[in-house]
């Protein structure tokens, strides 16, 4: 079984290249779907969370607040730190987790796509890491027409992330998304190809 990294920064294309490995019949993980549940009420996380930040950020329903748990990490990067810190090793524990049952299950090509892939030092726990990458006006033109944001908001996210480059130095595949989809889907068919190839080596 063969675990790809899938990660880029905003409005790389990274959605749609892992729409696409879905489409071929990798199994697919979503990191950041794991970071909506990392939190509940009842995984180790909640409980750091809560001695971390405090009570308050427990809403009515019994779970984290997230609006209140924003509102103290925003603007402060020891904060944001601490949280994630908290939050990546759990989000971890559940993909490798899903890892081992999809290799139970025997699947041969599994996706995790993590936007804080590399940021989150996740690159050890996967066989490739794949980075979509796109020039930042692109992705900022982009980001306007599909979310309907400013520039500014944009372009802070961005430069927040890692650049380009950063994320190029530690690839083993580069997905350039600087054309059209047709571009990036035909890219995607040549490494699955290549995948397909290797697997098929790697059996006889």
């Amino acid at each position: 079984m063969v675990v790809i990294g899938l990660t880029g920064g905003i409005a790389s294309g990274k959605s749609t290249a892992a729409r696409h490995l879905a489409g071929h019949g990798a199994h697919m993980i979503d990191a950041d779907k794991l970071g909506h549940r990392v939190y509940e009420a009842g995984r180790p996380a909640f409980d750091q969370v809560v001695a971390a930040f405090g009570d308050d950020v427990v809403g009515d329903d019994g779970e984290i607040d997230r609006r209140a748990l924003g509102g103290k990490v925003f603007g402060s990067p020891d904060r944001l730190k601490q949280l994630t810190d908290i939050a990546w090793p759990g989000i971890l524990a559940m993909a490798t987790a899903e890892i081992d049952r999809a290799r139970a299950d025997g699947a041969s090509v599994v996706v995790l796509e993590a936007a804080v892939l590399l940021e989150a030092n996740w690159q050890s726990e996967v066989d490739e890491v794949w980075v979509v990458s796109v020039d930042p006006e692109v992705a900022i033109a982009r980001a306007i027409s599909r979310d309907g944001v400013d520039e500014s908001s944009v372009r802070a996210r961005i430069d927040a992330q890692l650049s380009n480059a950063e994320r190029v130095a530690l690839a083993d595949v580069v997905i350039d998304n600087g054309g059209g989809e047709a571009e990036l889907l035909a890219r995607l068919d040549s490494e699955w190809q290549r995948l397909a190839r290797t697997t098929l080596e790697a059996a006889s």
